[in-house]
């Protein structure tokens, strides 16, 4: 199950391809600019949230270990 941190970072992933699209389109290189920075804003949050996912589940992985 994805956390906070991945939903949001692929959001920004897809806001980041529409506003790089957009700007290729009307010829704002502002704008595609804007959008290269925001899909790497996002892959960004999206491989934290997955670190963090991963470290919480080894976490219980390792309270399940200690159960037994």
């Amino acid at each position: 199950m994805w956390n906070k941190d991945e939903t949001q970072g692929k959001v920004d992933q897809l806001k980041g391809d529409a506003k790089k699209l957009a700007g290729e389109l009307t010829n704002d290189e502002d704008l595609q600019a804007e959008g290269e920075v925001d899909k790497a804003a996002g892959e960004v949050r999206e491989a934290f949230g997955k670190g963090k996912r991963k470290v919480g589940e080894a976490i219980e992985d390792i309270g399940e270990q200690i159960k037994r």
